[in-house]
């Protein structure tokens, strides 16, 4: 037992909707061959945009994953209809019932609910209403727009589809919205309030106005139109901005004895959370890495190890300017002269910027590079910034033990948080 507050919470479900499809075994086998999911925008006519690409998920539908176990418990009046599904949603029911079987539970489980985390939530469906509300005067508008284009109906569909009667919470707190997520759902489970939570992260923004937005704001990368695959490119000399990416990362959370009593697979335990605000500005993160670093510190200190512990950082690792610099000094005060010794990576190189589910990728990623023994790479590693002077993984992934993996998240609105997670042997 790793955290000082209570009995150790663990990750005994994995659940992912990606740009490289469905499933977390596409997703794991993509990352660590270091595959770019950034292709040119072709849903959409994006040709008056400065950005021109995107990492989005391909069509998908509820026949991508198998049945579960209670499914036939369902009638008619629980089956959601999946022609109201927001894009979030669908992507965040398929990835929670991967999730859910894979941790070996049915469906109506008890004691179970649902914290997942999404910054846009319904926004494609807000998007299509307005459309139809201002230029077809109203007469496409759907008695539904409402419910399914808010952030909070994410989780209910899933807790819907999973018939799961205990809490059903969204958190939307921009990008770090799923790690902010997964720290709640692990510390609930760990007080006794639930006993299994499904949590994770859902977005899918590749929409017009976010594309728009996003190139108005100049955050996002515009000088790799004609070779979208090299857009993202985090810590490298060459970078200009993010790729906005979309997707959904579901894990469970549940006790360290719970699942071992009913032999379920353990991939890692949930050691320490840690969220603080720079209370600096709404986009631009504070220049010092203050409060980055306290977010950082107090995640290490409550999972109860030591800094040379850790032996992977799934950095934030947007590929904007500002960001991948402060992050990277913020690492290097932290460890020391451990972080000569320390390796991390950022998947954002490889499926973009998923924004609210980001920091749930990049657990599982984390997740899984642990209960494999694999470190996925820093794609796009070419030019090294000598103001990102650590150890990013560039371009290959490599085989590499570890015992314990920090997560970053930093977020607009000057949010930042942390887990750490730890081997489960």
């Amino acid at each position: 037992m790793r955290h000082s507050g209570g009995p150790t919470v663990v990750i005994t479900g994995i659940g992912v909707v990606s740009p490289f499809g469905v499933g977390r075994e596409r997703f794991w086998d993509h990352i660590r061959r270091g595959c770019s999911a950034t292709r040119a925008i072709t849903d959409f006519d994006a040709s008056a945009f400065g950005c021109r690409v995107a990492a989005p998920v391909a069509d998908v539908t509820l026949d991508d994953v198998p049945p579960l176990d209670g499914d036939e418990m369902w009638d008619e009046g629980y089956r959601a209809d999946p022609k109201r599904y927001s894009r979030a949603a669908l992507v965040g029911v398929i990835a929670a019932r991967e999730a859910w079987a894979d941790a070996g539970l049915r469906v109506a489980e008890p004691d179970a609910g649902v914290v997942i985390g999404s910054g846009g939530g319904g926004i494609d469906v807000g998007e299509r209403q307005y459309h139809d509300f201002f230029l077809e005067r109203g007469r496409k508008v759907t008695p539904y727009a409402i419910p399914v284009s808010i952030v909070g109906m994410v989780s209910s569909e899933i807790s819907i589809s999973l018939r799961l009667r205990g809490m059903s919470h969204v958190l939307s707190c921009g990008c770090t919205s799923s790690t902010d997520a997964i720290g709640y759902a692990a510390a609930l489970v760990r007080s006794g309030e639930a006993d299994v939570l499904l949590s994770g992260g859902t977005d899918a923004c590749v929409t017009p106005g976010m594309m728009f937005g996003f190139s108005r704001m100049k955050v996002v990368s515009m000088a790799y139109n004609e070779t979208p695959s090299e857009a993202s490119r985090p810590f490298d000399r060459g970078r200009d901005g993010f790729v906005l990416g979309e997707g959904a990362w579901m894990v469970v959370l549940e006790r360290e004895d719970r699942a071992r009593a009913r032999g379920a697979t353990i991939y890692a335990s949930v050691d320490g959370y840690g969220s603080t605000c720079d209370a600096y500005h709404r986009v631009q993160m504070a220049p010092d890495g203050e409060e980055i670093v306290r977010a950082i510190v107090l995640a290490i200190q409550r999972s109860g190890r030591q800094r040379e512990e850790i032996g992977y950082v799934s950095y934030h690792g947007t590929s904007t300017v500002l960001n991948d610099a402060v992050e990277s000094r913020c690492v290097r005060r932290i460890f020391g002269d451990h972080a000569e010794r320390l390796p991390g990576s950022s998947v954002k190189s490889m499926i973009g910027h998923p924004q609210g589910a980001s920091g749930a990728a990049g657990i599982v990623a984390a997740a899984l590079a642990m209960s494999r023994g694999f470190l996925p790479p820093t794609i796009n590693q070419r030019d090294p910034d000598p103001a990102c002077d650590l150890d990013f993984i560039p371009n290959r992934g490599r085989a590499v033990e570890i015992e314990a993996a920090l997560c970053n998240c930093l977020g607009f609105g000057s949010k930042n948080s942390a887990i750490v997670l730890g081997r489960v042997a």
